[in-house]
Parts: structure tokens; sequence; C-alpha cells
């Protein structure tokens, strides 16, 4: 079983870059499952129902979230029909949508579980918690459990992966759009990423437009964020995993960048 996981997608020069990189690298490196972090698909922040469908155009397989889950409105329309849209699960009861969901894959089940980190990040339910809830739960129904981890601080994720290590198959980080050089399997056997990284403008900071960020630092003031254009970056993994020993064999850096 071989899976890729793609960092977050920021604005329409991610997009495009998504639709062209992934089903390229779906063909020659034989992926059996695509799931990628989403949230600043639509102008940086948030969905759209276009923004969505091009990710699934694509090639998506299950669509992950974060603290910019809700910043279109559009989304409201379709997070409760869509199966593989989630967002993080530590939102208070009540909140739309869903926080996991199981994937049907050619050879097994992928549980995909979204949790959002709280060092300086808005308010949420404990994410350790929530995970054990969510492992309780998916005991029987998933053969592959795979948790995106949408949080700032690389010491929250590190120990996100520790405390899951052996009970997780797959954690990666997500929302700081800098891959980390620290893909690696633990300890306990679980493949690990402090941060996947972002499909995005090279040009560009974070995926913003560079003179709106240091125009923002230089000045103190407030600034109306953009994001970039241009020839884009594309951040991943590829996790292969061993479905008869059910443990991750390889993780796998992915970095490719368009043509100027």
């Amino acid at each position: 079983m071989r899976i890729l996981l793609v960092g977050d997608v920021v604005g329409r020069a991610g997009r495009r870059a998504f639709r062209s990189f992934t089903p390229r690298l779906r063909a020659e490196r034989g992926i059996d499952a695509v799931i990628v972090n989403g949230e600043n698909s639509a102008g940086g922040k948030g969905y759209t129902r276009k923004a969505l469908d091009e990710l699934y155009a694509g090639g998506a397989d299950v669509v992950t979230s974060g603290n910019h889950v809700w910043d279109k409105k559009d989304v409201f329309s379709f997070v409760d029909d869509e199966p593989f849209l989630i967002r993080p699960a530590n939102y208070p009861a009540g909140t739309p949508g869903k926080g996991v969901c199981v994937f049907p894959a050619k050879t097994a089940n992928i549980g995909v579980l979204n949790l959002s980190g709280r060092s300086f990040m808005p308010p949420m339910d404990c994410p350790f918690q929530k995970a054990d809830e969510i492992l309780a739960a998916l005991e029987g129904q998933a053969d592959i459990i795979v948790l995106d981890f949408h949080a700032e601080t690389t010491s929250e994720k590190l120990a996100m992966g520790h405390y899951l290590d052996g009970r997780a198959d797959i954690i990666v980080g997500t929302h700081t759009h800098v891959q980390t050089a620290d893909a690696r399997i633990l300890p306990g056997g679980t493949a690990y990423i402090t941060d996947l990284g972002m499909v995005g403008a090279q040009d560009s900071v974070l995926g913003v437009r560079t003179d709106l960020v240091i125009q923002k630092f230089r000045t103190g003031m407030p600034v109306r964020f953009e994001t970039a254009e241009g020839p884009a970056e594309y951040a991943a993994v590829i996790v292969d995993i061993d479905v008869a020993g059910k443990r991750p064999a390889t993780i796998e850096p992915i970095l490719l960048r368009e043509a100027g």
C-alpha cells in the first residue's frame, strides 16, 4: 500500500500544481491513495465548491483542513455532505462537518483523522485526548490510521508523534508551509514528518505575496494579504505500508518545482 500525503494547497497556483503533479505521481509511483490538506485552497483561506472540486479532479481521495476551514461561508453549504472532507476533530461538539473518515482503498481501509494544535492556535479541545477517543472508535474499522496534525509548533507536533507512536501508522504535520527535514520511522513504527510543506507559489512567503508580508513586518500596520502567483512548488511525502506486517516500511519526502 502506497499513500501520497500532500502539504497545504495555497490559492490558484497551488491548485494548478496539485492538478499537474498529483496524477503524474499517481501513475509513475503506483499511488493507492492521496490525502491532501486543502484549507488554504480558495484564495489562501478556506474552501469554495470550485476549489474543492479542483482538488478532487486532481486526484485527492481525502481532503483535510485546519484553522482556516470556515473562512469562506460557501463551505457551510457542502461540508456536511462530503464523505471525505474532514476538519479538526477537536472542535467543540456540534460543529459542522466531521473530524474523521474511513477511505476504502484497494487493499485496505484507511482511517484519516484531522486534529488542530493549541499552541499559538485558536482555542480547541485537547488534541491528545481527542486522538485517544478517535483511535478507540476506529478499532476494527480501519486497517491503516493516518493523522494530519495541523499545528504551529514543532514541539507540539513532535509530542503528538511520540504520543501516538505505534498506535497511528502515519502522522504528518501541516500548517507552517515549510517542509521539515525529519521524515522518519519512529521507534514504535509510525511514519512521521513534522511538516509536509505546501503546494503554492515558490516566490512567496508561505504562499502569500512577499511585498505584502514584508510591508506587514516593516510597519506593523494591518495589511490585506493576497496569494502569490507564478511557478509553484509541490511538497509531499510518500509512505509505503507493509499491509501484511501492518507497519509503515518507508517514508520519502517529495519536493517538486514548476519551471519558471
